[in-house]
């Protein structure tokens, strides 16, 4: 039977990295479309295609009126609602600033949890861990420093987005305590279906032959990925498999230099690595005490 549970986590992580990387192809997609579709009507569309999934998944499961049950709505609606800004963010911040440096501030949002966990979930935070944070900002800070990547909208977007998912994951891991994992997917689903069409719809514009395939490739990877995710989670806990989540760093980077020509300089990668090693710690101490990580989300990547 310990055999049989090791080779279920091994392939939890196998499909984790596989979906990882499948974000990664739809972040780099996404940095391509955002020069000339709004990233308003890209969500929307990728929004179209996760609620249908969330629907179908809350069906399989049962009747989906009884997934909308939940003993926390409006902390649901906001869950929805900070996601949606989230994606809008991290697309905005795609126009101007490289994909590797996106992802490299962004990843911020691990740190953010252990900040917003303290008013919001009544958790103490030592300080080992609030060192750590610390220690993660200033690799942020390196990123932006000057030389680096300029400060301007496109770096307070990649900030905000990071921010946003930062509070949404602790959102989640609040109302995880009395909704199942199927009514938060749903309601996010569903939130971000409204919020994104009734602004999308003011971007709206026809998308020709190429940029319609290449939107529906990240429409119809995102439910799969998704998907797999879903999968991983269930054959390993999601402390194993969050340390795997910053293995979209280094796909950002090939990415973004074999497809962009834009390579990430030794210094921002310098801050990334600090970034990553500070987010492994704290994640790695929050496991020794047993904090409960989301059991539903994917990583950053991807965006839904």
């Amino acid at each position: 039977m310990a055999a049989g549970r090791e080779d279920n986590v091994g392939r939890g992580i196998a499909l984790a990295l596989t979906a990882i990387l499948v974000f990664a192809t739809q972040d780099a997609s996404s940095k391509f479309l955002v020069q000339s579709v709004s990233p308003f009507q890209m969500t929307m569309m990728r929004f179209w295609a996760f609620a249908a999934f969330a629907l179908a998944l809350a069906w399989r499961q049962g009747r989906v009126r009884d997934a909308l049950k939940s003993r926390q709505p409006v902390l649901q609606v906001l869950r929805g609602a900070l996601l949606i800004g989230d994606i809008w963010m991290y697309m905005l911040a795609l126009r101007t600033v490289p994909l590797a440096e996106v992802q490299s501030i962004t990843l911020v949002y691990p740190l953010l949890v252990t900040l917003f966990a303290v008013p919001l979930l009544g958790e103490k935070v030592g300080l080992f861990r609030l060192s750590a944070v610390a220690i993660g900002f200033l690799g942020a800070l390196v990123i932006v420093r000057p030389g680096g990547v300029p400060l301007d909208w496109g770096a307070f977007f990649a900030v905000g987005s990071g921010a946003c998912y930062g509070l949404y994951i602790t959102l989640t891991r609040k109302v995880s305590a009395t909704d199942t994992p199927t009514t938060s997917m749903l309601y996010v689903g569903l939130v971000g279906l409204v919020i994104s069409s009734g602004v999308g719809v003011f971007f709206w514009q026809p998308l020709d032959l190429t940029t319609g395939l290449l939107v529906g490739y990240i429409m119809l990877t995102g439910v799969v990925a998704h998907g797999m995710m879903i999968l991983a989670l269930s054959m390993a806990p999601a402390s194993v498999l969050q340390p795997f989540n910053y293995t979209s760093l280094p796909w950002a980077i090939i990415l973004s230099a074999v497809l962009f020509g834009q390579w990430i300089d030794p210094v921002s990668l310098a801050g990334a690595a600090i970034i990553v090693g500070a987010g492994l710690v704290v994640m790695g101490r929050e496991r020794f005490r047993k904090i409960p990580a989301a059991t539903i989300e994917p990583p950053l990547p991807g965006k839904e």
